[in-house]
């Protein structure tokens, strides 16, 4: 009786630690931060692979973009534990890495064979180095991303259209590669009536709130040849952020804005193109090459009626960085489970796995994949972007460059405010301060 006593004892104490064993492994649960958008239902879907592969449950925090700088910056700045994975703008790398927002990767990085080079080098020094030019790691290039143009490949092809822009330019109504054909075909467009609608040329970015204006206008001052600042001594300037090759460019995209934008398309961003773009307002929509599988599927804009095309050229060729890396959270409790988490979403296979989601995998495994170019309508387009990308300020200090950048070029631009060299002037004036407080320059 007492060994029968004793063996049900036993039993009944093993049965009870595999149900916490159990209980223990359905409480792991990671908690990933990102913006509300189309790439991140694709991660929730393809996360299950790594809840099933670890135990580890996944829990989101998505916030709609408008908000989510700053619902991600009052967290991280609050030392906050909602998140223990983030995947943070490409510009709060320096901030996050300074403050000590992120733990830094390179030993995890080492320990687990994930190298840096087998990533794009440009999301690499986009979204994970600080200081620029280093090779120390806050993050894991997440979502690859640039500014590019989708337009109505259907309007281009029309025959009555391609007559007629021929006998008017004596070229074919094709997709621009130049920002003087750009805005030909811009102006083509505007006002004219197609399917009994009155159309425009283009949505542009102009919104002035946030970083919308900003992230349109450098495309245009970065091919007129545009630095920030002296590629050879870091903060100097004068003469650059305001030279003859800046003014250019900022006029260029305020003519663009002038000739080819819908009325009222003063304070668009994101979401803004796309609904003028969706609603066949305009013939040409840019945006971040993220938002193109939702057009390539859209029931009004989509399969054949649209396709996509890479930032057109000026003096030289860029196109505005866009896209995120992933980091764990310096403030978490489950900095080890995270870390888990990169180790499996670094794996070739779910990259490539990432991207036929609807994700954008910046893994050389992936890229240079034989007929990659062709495997969706904006392949092509996503790899000549990201041979071309320049990025903002990663500084600690990029949101206040970013809002003064904001409102002098919305003050030129939308608001008609003085001339571009006075927008210019008044920005180097601007970024002086900002760089002087922060003990970057006397």
């Amino acid at each position: 009786m007492k060994t029968l006593t004793r063996k049900l004892a036993v039993a009944t104490a093993a049965a009870l630690g595999l149900m916490a064993g159990a209980a223990q492994a359905q409480q792991k649960q990671l908690t990933l931060c990102w913006a509300a958008w189309d790439p991140a239902n694709a991660l929730v879907e393809l996360s299950k692979d790594f809840t099933a592969k670890t135990g580890i449950q996944m829990k989101y925090e998505f916030v709609p973009w408008p908000n989510f700088a700053q619902r991600m910056l009052n967290e991280l700045n609050s030392k906050g534990k909602l998140c223990d994975l983030l995947i943070g703008d490409s510009q709060w790398i320096g901030s996050a890495a300074t403050e000590g927002h992120y733990i830094k990767l390179n030993e995890f990085f080492d320990k687990n064979g994930i190298k840096m080079t087998d990533f794009a080098p440009a999301t690499v020094e986009g979204y994970s180095t600080w200081p620029k030019g280093s090779k120390n790691y806050w993050a894991l290039p997440a979502m690859g991303d640039a500014v590019a143009f989708a337009y109505r490949k259907d309007w281009f092809a029309r025959p009555d259209l391609q007559a007629e822009y021929k006998k008017k330019h004596g070229r074919a109504l094709a997709v621009p590669t130049t920002w003087d054909e750009f805005k030909k075909v811009g102006e083509f467009f505007q006002g004219r009536t197609i399917d009994g609608k009155k159309v425009y040329g283009a949505a542009l970015y102009t919104e002035r709130g946030s970083e919308g204006i900003t992230m349109g206008v450098t495309n245009t001052m970065f091919s007129s040849g545009m630095e920030f600042a002296n590629p050879a001594k870091p903060y100097d300037m004068k003469g650059f952020i305001n030279s003859p090759a800046a003014v250019k460019g900022l006029k260029l995209y305020k003519d663009l804005y002038d000739c080819c934008t819908p009325p009222g398309h003063s304070n668009a961003y994101m979401t803004e193109n796309l609904d003028a773009y969706k609603s066949g307002q305009v013939a040409m929509q840019m945006n971040f090459i993220a938002f193109w599988p939702g057009v390539a599927k859209d029931p009004q804009v989509g399969g054949e009626k649209s396709g996509f095309f890479v930032m057109p050229k000026g003096e030289k060729h860029f196109a505005q960085l866009g896209g995120q890396g992933i980091s764990v959270v310096k403030y978490s409790d489950k900095q080890n489970e995270a870390l888990e988490y990169l180790k499996w979403f670094a794996q070739p296979s779910i990259q490539q796995r990432w991207w036929d989601a609807g994700g954008a995998s910046t893994h050389n495994a992936v890229l240079s994949k034989p007929g990659f170019e062709k495997s969706t309508a904006y392949a092509q387009v996503y790899l000549d972007s990201m041979k071309i990308v320049k990025d903002f300020w990663a500084e600690p200090t990029y949101a206040q460059l970013l809002l003064a950048m904001q409102k002098r070029v919305h003050n030129y631009v939308v608001a008609k405010q003085g001339t571009p060299q006075e927008a210019l002037d008044g920005l180097l004036k601007d970024w002086t301060e900002v760089f002087k407080e922060d003990g970057k320059l006397k």
